[in-house]
């Protein structure tokens, strides 16, 4: 509390609290809020998840940047056109572009997680409706799923 992170609460909600020990001695806090991350899917009981096709590979490199991709391989030196994986931001370049492709929806129906989406409703009408949105937004933005990886009403 001396630095300010923290001040003293009255809230309803409390959180079990752990110490660990670090590697050198020191003692680090650690906040169990699994019951707090339940919350984060609001009591729904109808789920489908779409996995998207290669997901990364459905992001263009910019021009300016392809050179930077190179690698040389038995039979050429090649050069990516699509984003590869193993680049140190490729999963938080995606990450971002996928949250503001769903932001509207992001908490309310969507959880995205790099190139998997959750879609998640109270009840199979309202499930339906959620579902054709995702959807058009993916034909909208043109990235594709890969259907044998998805689930529907689950």
């Amino acid at each position: 509390m001396t630095k300010g992170f923290t001040r003293a609460s009255y809230s309803p909600w409390g959180a079990p609290v752990l110490f660990v020990k670090k590697k050198d001695g020191s003692m680090r806090l650690c906040i169990d809020y699994r019951q707090l991350n339940k919350d984060r899917l609001k009591g729904a009981t109808v789920f489908s998840k779409i996995d998207l096709r290669s997901g990364y590979y459905q992001l263009r490199v910019k021009e300016q940047d392809v050179s930077k991709t190179a690698f040389r391989a038995r039979y050429g030196h090649y050069e990516f056109l699509v984003m590869p994986f193993g680049l140190t931001n490729a999963s938080a370049v995606f990450m971002d572009l996928m949250n503001r492709i769903f932001q509207p929806y992001l908490d309310k129906f969507v959880v995205v997680f790099i190139d998997d989406i959750l879609i998640y409703c109270r009840d199979e009408s309202e499930h339906t409706e959620h579902l054709r949105i995702v959807l058009q937004t993916l034909i909208d933005k043109q990235f594709y799923a890969k259907l044998s990886k998805s689930e529907f009403w689950l």
